[in-house]
C-alpha cells in the first residue's frame, strides 16, 4: 500500500465532521505506529526488563524528597 492510499483509507474511516486538527492527529498516530513497527523490525527496541533496569538506574541518581 502506498502512503497516499494509507492516508485515503484513514480519511475514509473517519467521520465526515472531523476537524482538520483531528485528521492531522490521526495521521501523526499512523506515522508513529509505522516508525515503531520499523524500529522493531530493525531490532531497535528494549525489553520490558531492560527498560525497568534503566528507569531504576535513573531513580537511583535522583533520591526522592520526604
Amino acid at each position: 500500500m502506498t502512503d497516499k492510499q494509507a492516508v485515503i483509507d484513514v480519511l475514509n474511516a473517519m467521520p465526515e465532521n472531523n476537524s482538520l486538527e483531528e485528521i492531522i492527529e490521526e495521521l501523526h498516530v499512523m506515522i508513529a505506529v509505522r516508525r515503531g513497527r520499523a524500529a522493531i523490525a530493525a531490532g531497535r527496541f528494549k525489553t520490558q526488563e531492560e527498560v525497568r533496569l534503566l528507569v531504576d538506574s535513573w531513580s537511583a541518581r535522583f533520591p526522592t524528597r520526604t
